[in-house]
């Protein structure tokens, strides 16, 4: 995995494979950006380069050039910002994240970007982690008929990354740098769970997987797993209805940090849910062919989740936060769930099934059951749920919604913070009807009008009474079926980990 520091010296002077400086879009051209702190004639050659390539500086541009005189670097990036009175952090973000994918190979790269705020340097720092993602696709090879156990696929090792300050090195600049390497962290492991093959990641192998990394972190997360017997036994029928058609059972992983003097008046703090259908092929109401290719993803929420309790552990928060990962395989078989049935939910709810391809609102119905018997501060769910989103918000931007306007605009501001776009949905009363069932307390789908919302109004009826909630549908920005583009890779993209850690951060009783 890359590596971040910080530094204040010269970059010029730094002896690195690369250093990525910015440029901003003029009416001639590119532009070199303020704060590049190279030599004269570095930035005269530069300069030139530029025009001869006809370089427009704007975001995603990327221009390497070596030999640049007086800098000892064997090469300068220059990426685009855009306008120079538009710079963000957001802006910055993309830019170094850009920048990396670029020299994501190299051992050493320097980026000496403007960032003039701490929130800017931040932003500088976690768009060049993200940016050097891959997905170490030979560790997924199949030999003689087995398969490598799914904990062995992770990214691949990445550049010693320094960040150039013109802040200084304060403690909450250092802070802020080590912050943007732990949540990348987590972030990759989301992606390399999503990016992991469905027969390499069953439930059991999540569970394996996670297992596994929480005991190589900081080991203050604690793990405790249901199995099949212990669902049915707990009268968990969603989950167990979803998984029964597969040969590899569901299982509910709980995973808590519990840090001594808690925050808040109360001590229950965050509870998060997260959607973990390792494959989703539709069960009997089976998806078309071309519908599952990318349906290894439809674990995103789980990954999520257990991702952001592993960041919360390393950062070392006082907010305690418990994870819920709700982990089935919906398959067909002569022993799946059929439209029609009716199942009883965690809490006693009876819910009537129509569509056996919208398993993800049931497992995580009971999920929420479950968090909310431990009586959190304020619980969120996370999930790859609607084809409704990407029709409502595209690719980009989750949907979320809630039962607290103030918690929900909490949950959209923490993606703001850290460029995870999301948008906030409302819940409409007169919706609910859809869901009235002649032979269940619910009916599990309505109709396809409001689809979003009619799934997050089903999610409402099994938080309990007067917790705070808030449901985020991820189906779009969680997986990326195109090219690399900023800081989002190709595959799984880790959307949500930096949101949920940013909640958890500010999270108040």
């Amino acid at each position: 995995m890359p590596n971040l520091n910080l530094t204040t010296r010269d970059a010029a002077a730094l002896k690195v494979d690369a250093i990525v400086v910015g440029s901003v879009s003029t009416d001639s051209g590119a532009s070199l950006a303020e704060g590049h702190g190279l030599p004269a004639a570095a930035a005269t050659h530069l300069a030139a380069v530029l025009a001869d390539l006809e370089a427009k500086g704007k975001p995603g541009e990327t221009v390497r050039v070596v030999a640049v005189p007086d800098v000892s670097a064997t090469a300068v990036v220059v990426t685009g910002l855009g306008a120079a009175d538009a710079i963000t952090p957001d802006t910055l973000r993309i830019a170094a994240g850009s920048a990396l994918r670029s020299v994501a190979t190299k051992a050493t790269v320097a980026v000496a970007l403007p960032a003039g705020d701490e929130a800017s340097l931040a932003a500088v720092s976690d768009g060049a982690y993200a940016g050097c993602y891959t997905f170490d696709a030979t560790s997924t090879k199949v030999s003689t008929g087995t398969t490598k156990k799914a904990s062995a696929t992770k990214a691949s090792s990445g550049p010693k990354i320094t960040i150039v300050s013109t802040l200084g090195q304060g403690k909450s600049l250092k802070a802020a740098v080590e912050r943007a390497a732990v949540i990348g962290s987590a972030r990759d492991l989301a992606r390399d769970l999503v990016n992991t093959p469905p027969n390499l990641l069953t439930p059991q192998a999540f569970v394996d997987r996670i297992k596994a990394v929480a005991a190589a972190s900081s080991g203050k997360v604690t793990i405790s797993v249901l199995d099949e017997k212990a669902l049915a036994k707990g009268g968990f029928g969603g989950i167990v209805g979803v998984g029964q058609g597969s040969a590899n059972p569901p299982r509910i992983v709980t995973m808590a940090y519990s840090p001594g003097g808690a925050r808040g008046s109360r001590t229950g703090g965050v509870a998060l849910v997260g959607k973990g259908i390792t494959f989703d092929s539709g069960g009997l109401c089976i998806k078309p062919a071309a519908g599952m290719l990318t349906m290894k993803s439809d674990m995103a929420g789980a990954a999520a989740v257990a991702a952001t309790v592993i960041a919360a552990a390393e950062l070392g928060g006082r907010v305690p936060v418990t994870g819920y990962l709700c982990l089935a395989e919906n398959m067909p078989s002569g022993t799946a769930q059929r439209p029609g049935d009716v199942v009883t939910m965690r809490n006693g709810t009876t819910v009537e099934i129509i569509d056996t391809d919208a398993e993800g609102r049931m497992v995580l119905g009971d999920g929420i059951c479950l968090a909310s018997e431990a009586k959190p501060d304020v619980i969120v769910d996370i999930a790859t749920l609607t084809g409704a989103q990407m029709v409502a918000l595209g690719s980009r931007v989750a949907g979320v919604m809630g039962n607290d306007d103030a918690f929900r605009s909490r949950v959209v501001d923490a993606g703001g913070a850290e460029g995870e776009a999301s948008w906030a949905m409302p819940l409409p009363r007169e919706l609910r009807a859809g869901l009235d069932s002649s032979v269940a307390d619910l009916a599990h789908k309505a109709d396809r009008w409001g689809g979003m919302l009619t799934a997050g109004l089903f999610l409402q009826e099994f938080v309990g009474e007067g917790i705070p909630w808030a449901h985020v549908d991820i189906a779009g920005p969680s997986f990326n079926e195109k090219g690399p583009d900023g800081v989002i890779p190709k595959g799984g993209t880790g959307y949500g980990v930096a949101t949920l850690v940013n909640l958890v951060e500010n999270h108040t009783a």
